[in-house]
């Protein structure tokens, strides 16, 4: 578990016209000084920080304005894309050595200094420049949370250029506030989530979260991609780039509405933590599985964790065998407890409920069952439903209702 939350804000620069030159130069000399360092690691195949940073220091010094601390950055970032080049030559990909085209370029806390009045000093070839950020006008813009918490410190970031704007992604962390052990005496209450395709999240307290029209889109999506591929001009090449963006943005906001609404039940059921089913071995050996729908679901997860972690829930993940299949109620397991797709009916005891929220409240029992195997625990586990809670030793528990 990494020490430290960490976040982005992504907030305009007011950047004058000669601010803008300086900045542009300095990302010019920063490509190419990235691209020197990785064509050094390619030759020698180094890969590491440090090693490429001894390696290529002195040549990137020498044929750029670079700073220091900025030529040092550049070696670093080259090792970061060499290490990517590898793991995808390690996956049989076809690759070449890593060349730094992007208008883009990182600072860290030596490099970038934020001040209290909403400006920020950057390092660039020549003299710092100050800029102000352009900050949203109401005090709920999503910038503030970071900016007005002394709790959150700068770290790495990274400054873009787009359109004759310049955009300071602004790196963010603060201590994480979970122990690294987690306490065997605290009470735990689990909300589970199913993830699947027709409904992209169903939770243990039955909030259904719909993916079929995300599914939908995206195929509409994939049809207009093969006829631009087959077309194969350049501006057939323009148009399909700007579709992969625009369909990567539609459903990034998607997923974060859909992260959103566990959030809200999670934090609405007062659950201290959140159970997925871990997928990843079972897809990993799916020859007919769906990337789009992997990324759908790896994405939605990465989103509701960083969020849970914000507000001090824990994210776990349980074997996912036989989620589908075992009664949640009686805990008989079969096959043909599932007869079509969406629906689950139990052939032993006769229960009948949702396929999809039949297996988030396996998921949630799951976890539960793992903390009574625990002989350090002595806290007391619970798995939330919509109209109350139940534990193993102690049945069912509805809310109270306020008189």
């Amino acid at each position: 578990m990494d020490d430290y939350l960490r976040r982005t804000a992504i907030t305009r620069l007011s950047v004058s016209d000669e601010q803008a030159d300086v900045l542009e130069a300095t990302i010019s000399d920063w490509k190419h000084g990235a691209t020197l360092a990785s064509q050094f690691g390619w030759q020698e195949n180094e890969g590491s920080k440090y090693g490429l940073q001894k390696l290529a220091y002195d040549d990137v010094r020498e044929e750029t304005r670079l700073g220091s601390q900025h030529a040092i950055l550049a070696t670093h970032q080259a090792a970061s894309a060499l290490t990517g080049v590898r793991e995808l030559k390690d996956n049989g990909r076809k690759v070449s050595c890593p060349e730094f085209t992007s208008p883009t370029i990182k600072y860290d806390a030596n490099t970038l200094t934020l001040f209290d009045d909403n400006t920020v000093s950057l390092t660039t070839i020549e003299n710092r420049v100050r800029c102000e950020l352009v900050l949203p006008k109401d005090d709920d813009g999503y910038q503030y949370q970071f900016l007005n918490d002394d709790a959150w410190s700068v770290t790495e970031s990274t400054l873009t250029a787009r359109d004759g704007d310049y955009f300071l992604h602004l790196g963010f962390r603060k201590p994480n506030p979970f122990d690294k052990d987690e306490s065997p005496a605290e009470d735990r209450t689990v909300l589970g989530v199913d993830l699947g395709i027709e409904h992209l999240a169903v939770t243990s307290t039955a909030h259904f979260e719909s993916g079929t029209k995300l599914v939908h889109d995206h195929e509409q999506f994939e049809q207009v991609r093969g006829g631009l591929q087959q077309t194969g001009t350049q501006s057939a090449h323009r148009t399909l780039v700007g579709r992969d963006d625009r369909e990567e943005r539609y459903s990034r906001d998607k997923l974060h509405r859909v992260s959103n609404a566990i959030i809200e039940e999670a934090v609405g059921y007062e659950c201290s933590h959140i159970v997925f089913e871990d997928l990843s071995y079972i897809r990993d050996g799916m020859p007919n599985a769906k990337k789009f729908h992997q990324w759908a679901h790896q994405k939605l997860i990465s989103f509701v964790t960083y969020k849970a972690e914000a507000l001090g829930i824990r994210i776990e993940f349980v074997d996912a065998a036989y989620t589908s299949q075992r009664c949640s109620e009686c805990g008989h397991t079969s096959r043909g407890n599932r007869p079509v797709q969406a629906h689950f009916e139990c052939t032993k005891c006769g229960k009948t409920l949702h396929a999809d929220y039949n297996a988030a409240k396996n998921i949630g029992w799951r976890f539960v069952r793992r903390g009574l195997n625990d002989s350090r625990r002595t806290g007391n586990s619970q798995l939330a439903l919509k109209s109350g809670t139940v534990r193993p030793n102690r049945g069912f528990i509805p809310y109270s209702v306020p008189s």
